[in-house]
C-alpha cells in the first residue's frame, strides 16, 4: 500500500479544507482526483509530497508517517514521487537537457556518463530523445508537457503526482500524454491525477476520487 489515510483532516491558514479523508492507493494504480477549482484536490496532492501538513488524523504515504515526518526526511520522500504540474515549471534559460541535469545534481548524481545515459533513457521513454538541446520556448505545449514527465521519471518514482497536466493542452494532445501516462502506469508506475477534463477521463476511465464540500468521495476501482 503506498497511501493510507484514516480520519484526515488538512488545514491551510486555519481553515479546514477537507474533513475525515479515509482512502487507500496501491501500487500500480491509475487514479483520477475530480472535484471543483478550491474543492481541495491540490491541497490533498501537496500533503503527499510533505509541502502541507496533515492536521488530524493517520496518514501514511510511501511508509512514511505524515503526522510525525521531520524536515529532514522530506527530500527522501521526495526522491519516490514524479510531480507534472499543469504550467510545466520548466527552467526558461536552460536546454532540455540542462533541465534535467538540475534535477539529477540536486538529488546526489555525479557520475557524467551515467547522468547522460539516463537522461537520454528518460527522454526516449517520453519520446523527446531528439529535442535535448531545445530550449523550453522552442517547444510545444504539449512537448513541454513530455519534458516534464521526463523530470518526473528521473528518479525512478514509486508514483507520478499530475496535477492538471493536460489543462494547457488542446483535447488531441491531452490524448498523447494520457497514453504517455497510460504506459508509466502499466509498467508499474502508481499515477494520482487531478483533472476537469470529462472527455479524458471517459474514454481513459480508471478508479475516481471526488472532492466535494469538504470531503472526499472514493468510488471503487472498475472491476
Amino acid at each position: 500500500m503506498l497511501i493510507d489515510y484514516k480520519n484526515v483532516k488538512i488545514k491551510q491558514m486555519e481553515q479546514t479544507i477537507l474533513h475525515d479523508v479515509c482512502l487507500q492507493i496501491d501500487r500500480g494504480e491509475f487514479v483520477y482526483l475530480l472535484g471543483r477549482v478550491g474543492a481541495g484536490k491540490t491541497s490533498f496532492l501537496k500533503t503527499l509530497y510533505g509541502e502541507l501538513a496533515v492536521s488530524e488524523g493517520e496518514a501514511k504515504v510511501l511508509d512514511y508517517d505524515l503526522r510525525k515526518l521531520k524536515r529532514r526526511q522530506i527530500p527522501y520522500l521526495r526522491r519516490k514521487i514524479g510531480i507534472v504540474f499543469q504550467d510545466f515549471q520548466l527552467l526558461n534559460d536552460r536546454t532540455v537537457y540542462e533541465n534535467l541535469l538540475f534535477v539529477l545534481k540536486a538529488t546526489g548524481w555525479k557520475n557524467k556518463k551515467v547522468i547522460d545515459m539516463h537522461i537520454q533513457e528518460v527522454l526516449e521513454q517520453v519520446g523527446m530523445q531528439d529535442k535535448s538541446y531545445k530550449m523550453p520556448h522552442q517547444l510545444s505545449g504539449g512537448e513541454q508537457q513530455r519534458v516534464v514527465i521526463a523530470r518526473a521519471l528521473l528518479n525512478t518514482p514509486d508514483m507520478i503526482l499530475a496535477d492538471e497536466p493536460t489543462g494547457n493542452l488542446d483535447q488531441e494532445t491531452a490524448c498523447d500524454i494520457m497514453e504517455l501516462l497510460r504506459t508509466i502506469q502499466q509498467a508499474g508506475t502508481t499515477i494520482i491525477m487531478s483533472t476537469h477534463n470529462k472527455l479524458l477521463t471517459e474514454q481513459y476511465p480508471a478508479r475516481e476520487i471526488i472532492f466535494e464540500n469538504g470531503r472526499v468521495i472514493d468510488n471503487k476501482p472498475l472491476v
